[in-house]
């Protein structure tokens, strides 16, 4: 009778490890699990299609995580989207002149902003706008490009 208890209280440890570490798994794959400090600035930047860029998702540069992004607006009169990303201040020489492009990582599509640094001697700093910007690839356009391209040239 003892050892059943103990096989049970074993069973039951090892499926609620099991259910941790699929609720651990989820958080990670959905960008929840990280939390922004405090101690960040705004950056804003204007693209004339984000695609299926998230609140949340990564800022970058070179691979390495730096923020992400706090909102996504649409201005209507340019009729662009402004997205607003919170850099962590430890980032904070970040030039100027630097510029945004919005990229998709892994078979998923999940799509991130990432940061070219520039060359300029003044930083970027809280509320600062990045000019220089490249919008997502939407793979649908470019489809049907290929294909008006192709119907043309019979």
């Amino acid at each position: 009778m003892q050892h059943s208890k103990t096989q049970d209280t074993l069973v039951g440890l090892f499926v609620a490890c099991g259910i941790a570490a699929l609720f651990y798994m989820a958080l990670q794959v959905s960008n929840l699990g990280t939390y922004t400090s405090d101690d960040s600035y705004t950056v804003i930047a204007r693209f004339q299609n984000s695609g299926g860029l998230k609140v949340k998702s990564p800022v970058s540069i070179a691979g390495v995580r730096i923020g992400r992004v706090s909102a996504i607006t649409l201005d209507r009169e340019s009729h662009e989207s402004v997205v607003e990303m919170r850099i962590e201040a430890k980032y904070d020489n970040l030039p100027e002149d630097s510029g945004a492009s919005i990229y998709t990582a892994g078979l998923l599509g999940e799509q991130y902003i990432n940061i070219d640094p520039g060359s300029s001697d003044s930083f970027l700093k809280d509320k600062s706008k990045l000019d220089i910007t490249s919008s997502a690839i939407v793979l649908e356009e470019m489809i049907s490009k290929f294909m008006m391209n192709k119907a043309e040239g019979k």
